[in-house]
């Protein structure tokens, strides 16, 4: 049985804006096995967030295939998409997005509610995914009260939270300090070895990116493996 959790084949993505065609990817292809840890370096600007936003099927490829787990997502509906997202991949993004009204445990339980999970179970679902982050002891408190790094750690916890196979993060230590920056990267490290969840990073955090796997630097459209 294979381990290929991504398989990429010729994958281009192009942007059409008025008369002009921009190609983001040029016939890129990639494998990605399960419980790796991959970076994805590149200058801004050079689509290494278009190539996130393809592998989590929140975008297309203009030409290519892409097959996750073995199932060419060009032969899966929206709506299956839509429960992979739910439930196989985990997203991370430079800016937490958590909703101020609401504490703690409430926030990393909210994607899963609204999924239509029981309320009960998604609730001691999130306090074991706040356990798994260290901030089991801040799950009454509100998020407003909450350091930079710990909520991205909260962010952290939303995202394990229905054990995905794979965490797609962009930036994720791009508005904390060096030290928090560090923390965060320990914590994704961490779950990929104690949950076997593959890692993919896109991020200017060298630091970050040493500890990983495989470095990939995307520009000119192409994807060049660094080590």
């Amino acid at each position: 049985m294979s381990d290929h959790l991504y398989r990429l084949e010729n994958i281009t993505k192009a942007f059409t804006s008025g008369p002009e065609t921009i190609t983001v990817l040029n016939r890129i292809s990639l494998v990605i096995e399960k419980g790796q840890t991959i970076a994805v370096l590149g200058a801004s600007g050079s689509g290494k967030s278009t190539l996130l936003h393809l592998l989590g099927t929140l975008d297309e490829p203009t030409q290519g295939r892409m097959f996750f787990c073995g199932q060419d997502l060009s032969l899966i509906s929206t709506a299956k998409k839509a429960m992979l997202r739910r439930s196989e991949i985990g997203f991370i993004f430079q800016f937490h997005h958590l909703l101020p009204e609401f504490n703690t445990l409430e926030n990393v339980a909210m994607p899963a509610i609204i999924s239509s999970m029981n309320k009960k179970k998604a609730l001691a679902l999130a306090e074991d995914a706040l356990a798994q982050v260290g901030l089991k002891h801040k799950a009454a408190q509100k998020v407003t009260t909450l350091s930079g790094g710990e909520s991205q750690r909260v962010a952290l916890a939303r995202a394990i939270l229905p054990r995905p196979q794979v965490l797609l993060a962009d930036e994720p230590t791009g508005n904390l300090d060096v030290n928090k920056g560090r923390e965060v990267g320990d914590l994704l490290l961490h779950l990929n070895h104690e949950l076997n969840i593959t890692l993919v990073v896109v991020t200017h955090n060298l630091d970050l990116a040493s500890r990983m796997d495989i470095n990939y630097e995307l520009g000119s459209g192409g994807l060049n493996a660094l080590h």
